[in-house]
């Protein structure tokens, strides 16, 4: 009878131990709930005991949890029609009061939904979409003159803040909703600013727009440099010519007058001789094949004709 016993007692214990024995890591913190109801302080990381069959533990990330909205379409100050998609980052820093505002994570992203849509809401249909888009230290270019209205009225650029500043505000009003669920809201971003499907398409029309004419402006400048060089360049071409005519001119008078200069001396030291090569030179040009020279026995043209008979 006494082993039978000792083998159900070491049973026993060994399922209390199972039960009763629970650890909880560093990336954890928990609370141990008996018949639904916390009991006790938050529970640290190590090893712990709890009332085997009645307590149950309920664990809780200890470390930064990250919240994704769904994109909402909300309209600016300006009316201008925008898609907006949102992401946080948040931590439960109290495991008590979480369990029993929320309960679960789950409960905690839902609860998350309802305050920053709210908030991100009536940030951005309080704020003109240049406030959105750009950094708090834009600077516009020089000869940029920027104005802007709604429904109107003029509104001074000392009014406008950049995109820093509208979620700096956007986090605390939403932090401040988040305590009484044991939930600190470290940080708020917009992951993606867009414009609605209808009025993208107007805003890549106006940029296709705007493209094409720089576009125009550039190829009006490239025509204009392209006839300026196009002139000089017939212009040098034009001096270029001049210059080698002139050249020209000059070696053949220069060319022609030497020749004249040699012919003179030729026709100087023998007249006759000069007078007869020329005459040949008249006959082979003068008289061709097939062709006749009709002249008169007494012409100078013909006496050396004769003399050579």
């Amino acid at each position: 009878m006494k082993k039978p016993l000792l083998i159900i007692l070491v049973f026993v214990a060994l399922l209390v131990l199972r039960e009763g024995l629970y650890v909880v890591n560093e990336a954890e913190q928990a609370i141990v709930t008996q018949f639904g109801k916390p009991v006790g302080d938050v529970i640290k990381p190590g090893l712990h005991f709890k009332l085997p069959f009645v307590q149950n533990v309920n664990r809780f990330e200890q470390r930064i949890l990250k919240w994704d909205g769904d994109p909402n379409q909300i309209p600016t100050k300006d009316k201008k029609f925008i898609w907006v998609d949102t992401t946080a980052r948040w931590r439960i820093v109290d495991p008590l009061l979480f369990y029993k505002t929320v309960a679960t994570e789950r409960g905690a992203q839902s609860r998350l939904d309802d305050i920053i849509d709210s908030v991100v809401r009536d940030a951005v249909s309080g704020r003109l979409l240049v406030e959105l888009v750009r950094g708090s230290d834009y600077k516009a270019q020089e000869g940029n003159i920027e104005r802007f209205e709604v429904e109107g009225v003029e509104i001074a650029k000392e009014d406008l803040v950049g995109r820093d500043e509208i979620l700096s505000g956007l986090l605390e009003k939403a932090r401040a909703s988040t305590p009484e669920y044991g939930i600190e809201l470290i940080d708020v971003q917009i992951k993606r600013i867009n414009y609605v499907e209808q009025v993208r398409t107007r805003v890549y029309e106006r940029m296709i727009n705007e493209r094409k004419k720089v576009a125009a402006q550039y190829r009006s400048e490239g025509e204009g440099e392209k006839a300026e060089i196009l002139g000089q360049m017939e212009k040098e071409l034009k001096e270029i010519s001049s210059e080698a005519y002139r050249l020209v001119l000059e070696v053949r008078g220069a060319a022609d007058a030497e020749a004249g200069a040699i012919y003179a001396d030729a026709y100087n030291r023998d007249k006759d001789f000069y007078a007869f090569l020329r005459t040949l030179e008249s006959y082979r040009k003068a008289i061709q094949a097939n062709g006749r020279l009709v002249i008169s026995t007494d012409s100078d043209y013909y006496r050396y004709l004769k003399e050579a008979r």
